[in-house]
């Protein structure tokens, strides 16, 4: 079928009218926004795997509750920021952006002032041009700037949602972590309060890392931890998907899918998309599925599992283990005794330490309610691609 016509995105956050399930996270996302309404700052760190679907769940968050609450939402994705000044100004020029087709654009405009530079064909888009000693003065003023701010809109929006996204470069950063702790302690401390709800995104090694440089920040946070969708939740989202494109699948299928999903909505696009592409019109074949899966494993390995497994993996002993524990495609569980019957004496020295990298790059994980010594991969379409590659290492040699 036309991939244009493609109801799924993968590597992009789950479109607002495909979003399923996340009940509990998003009523408990809601009500810390309805407290904020309130002038009682809230401060989230919404944590979970990577696919997880963080950033679909803020997303879809932030568009209830400007429909529901009247509250102004801002999304700044932060990826490759590493200082304040950086994050201060991505933030503000998204408040500026997310606001050019709203009724309260020009509130936004005036705060802004001389600072607003018309850019594009027939200046039809904006950008915040700021030096950087203003940046500087915006952090130390960021409560007092966003006051003004909720001042300026206020008749059209009740409050902020300020969403910092992506945030691996800042996690270690002192400035950052020391900024978010003093506008916490500002506003507490004040007789005001503050109309603003800040979600922080990222995975929980992050916050961990945030924590370690600035310790008072683990009171500061609420947590909210995204777990993987369950079985039922995948199956209405691939019904809800295809069927709204007028897409037939058995549930046979449908099933199939979901066991290759693992709950990780990232999979979920990429083996939804896949089929999509491989079916020849909209009753889609067990044939097609299949084809559709192979093809999203082959998709997600090259993106996912070959930057963060094999090129981790430059040993040939290691490499060899890998083949020789993917050896059967639907196969996502195996017992290290049995894995050490397959292995040269070389190999056998070095298998202990493969198994910890493997662990440590997130391709496998202990299997406790198997016993001792009992291990499965991540997902069964990292299983699969493994295989896949044990596969083609065998053809070659």
């Amino acid at each position: 079928m036309n991939p244009e016509s493609s109801p799924f995105s993968p590597g992009q956050p789950v479109p607002i009218e495909f979003f399923v399930g996340r009940i509990q996270e998003v009523e408990r996302l809601r009500s810390m926004v309805e407290a904020s309404l309130n002038k009682r700052l809230r401060v989230g760190f919404v944590s979970g795997e990577r696919g997880i679907g963080k950033s679909s769940l803020v997303s879809f968050v932030r568009h209830l509750v400007a429909r529901e609450r009247d509250v102004a939402g801002c999304h700044v994705s932060l990826g490759g920021v590493r200082d304040l000044p950086e994050m201060i100004r991505r933030t503000f020029d998204r408040l500026l952006k997310d606001s050019i087709e709203k009724p309260w654009h020009s509130k936004v405009r005036d705060f802004f002032g001389q600072h607003v530079r018309e850019v594009g064909l027939f200046g039809i888009s904006v950008e915040l041009s700021v030096s950087q000693q203003d940046l500087s003065m915006i952090a130390h003023e960021f409560v007092p700037s966003i006051r003004r701010l909720l001042d300026k809109l206020s008749g059209d929006r009740r409050a902020l949602l300020l969403i910092l996204d992506d945030i691996n470069g800042l996690a270690t950063s002192e400035e950052f972590a020391n900024w978010l702790k003093s506008i916490v302690d500002e506003i507490a401390t004040s007789q005001q309060g503050l109309a603003l709800c800040l979600l922080v995104v990222g995975l929980e090694e992050r916050r961990q890392e945030l924590v370690a440089v600035q310790p008072s920040l683990a009171r500061v946070f609420e947590l909210i931890e995204i777990k993987p969708w369950s079985d039922q939740e995948v199956r209405d989202f691939y019904s809800h998907a295809f069927e709204a494109s007028s897409a037939i699948v058995s549930a046979h299928d449908l099933d199939l899918m979901v066991r290759f999903t693992g709950g990780l909505p990232v999979l979920a696009h990429e083996i939804g998309d896949a089929v999509w592409r491989a079916a020849a019109n909209t009753t889609i074949t067990t044939a097609q599925v299949w084809t559709g899966i192979i093809n999203a494993a082959e998709v997600v390995g090259r993106k996912l599992l070959e930057p963060q497994v094999f090129q981790a993996l430059r040993s040939s002993r290691y490499r060899s283990i890998l083949q020789k524990m993917a050896d059967r495609p639907m196969e996502l569980q195996f017992r290290r005794k049995d894995l050490i019957a397959k292995l040269t004496p070389d190999e056998r020295n070095v298998m202990d330490n493969f198994l910890r990298r493997m662990k440590d790059l997130g391709a496998i994980v202990s299997d406790d309610q198997s016993g001792p010594g009992s291990y499965r991969f991540f997902n069964q379409l990292h299983a699969l691609y493994f295989w896949m590659e044990s596969q083609r290492v065998k053809r070659e040699t």
